[in-house]
């Protein structure tokens, strides 16, 4: 079908249906708010949004380039219609949301709290990204679409830099973002040592955590969060160095979580994720780091962030 051009808050797109079985896109080309740059960002809507009269939970996806389709470096996808689409394991399918799926300008910097690199890369703009999102973008999303608009039907995911972004947005801004899916996330950047930067430090010692511990160990402002990560070593560098930090500091963070009275539920295969944790973690023995990897576990993901019926 072809597309519309459509005004939203003065906001030029395209409306656009790609034979998705679960919704239709709105995109925006330049989306101009706040003090970044204009960027793209993709608005995914339950096919019956328009008529439907309910108001759906909202996830924001970092890496909005791979989620529908192929992108990004290793040319990926989460496949995330396909996903929305599939069962979790007590056969149920994943209850219709809005997705923004927003493009990075430069992950890598977009991405990351500190500079990891000594200057020698751009690294650590995620704090006026996390504003952007948290702030901008969601008012945006929030004035115009059908939405809940509250903490609670909002989430925040994405994957390796985007997980450890998700993870800081949520324990910056909880009371915008009630969830945090944090798959294969980089909670090791800043303390791990590169070629460069700093040795080793444990996570509790890192700013990600010491400057979130004040929501951490606050029962009633902490965010749910959804930790996983692939147990695959062969392939390649990023599942053999990266995907190993990814799982070590996985570990490591969900045992500091649970000693600060966090209800941890570690999803083995065939589990629904129960609705009274608020912490999930899987380990995936079939899983890297890649956007399949990623796509697949995405409807025990959504299980967790919406099993609650609220």
């Amino acid at each position: 079908m072809p597309a519309s051009p459509i005004n939203v808050g003065g906001q030029r797109g395209w409306s656009h249906d790609e034979g998705f079985a679960t919704g239709t896109f709105h995109t925006f080309d330049a989306l101009a708010l706040g003090d970044l740059p204009p960027r793209k960002v993709h608005i995914f809507l339950p096919r019956r949004a328009a008529t439907s009269g309910r108001r759906y939970r909202t996830v924001y996806l970092h890496d909005g380039n791979t989620s529908f389709w192929r992108g990004g470096v290793a040319h990926g996808t989460w496949d995330l219609a396909g996903a929305l689409a599939r069962p979790s394991a007590d056969g149920q399918h994943p209850e219709p949301v809005i997705v923004v799926a927003i493009h990075p300008l430069d992950r890598n910097a977009e991405y990351t709290h500190v500079d990891w690199s000594g200057g020698r890369r751009p690294w650590g703009q995620l704090p006026a990204y996390a504003r952007y999102v948290a702030n901008d973008l969601r008012a945006f999303v929030d004035a115009h679409y059908p939405t809940i608009a509250d903490a609670h039907h909002r989430a925040v995911v994405g994957s390796s830099h985007g997980g450890l972004a998700s993870f800081f947005i949520a324990t910056r801004f909880p009371t915008v973002f009630g969830f945090a899916g944090c798959m294969s996330p980089s909670f090791f950047s800043g303390i791990e040592p590169p070629p460069w930067g700093p040795g080793e430090r444990p996570l509790r010692q890192s700013s990600l955590v010491d400057d979130a511990w004040s929501v951490l160990t606050n029962e009633a402002l902490r965010p749910r969060l959804w930790m996983c990560w692939g147990l695959r070593r062969d392939g390649g560098e990023h599942n053999s160095v990266v995907e190993h930090l990814a799982t070590k500091r996985g570990r490591e963070m969900a045992q500091l979580l649970a000693q600060q009275g966090y209800d941890v539920h570690d999803v083995k295969d065939g589990d629904v994720p129960r609705s009274d944790a608020t912490l999930w973690s899987r380990s995936d023995a079939l899983g890297g780091h890649d956007e399949r990897s990623w796509g697949a576990r995405f409807p025990h993901l959504m299980r967790a962030f919406t099993g609650d019926g609220g």
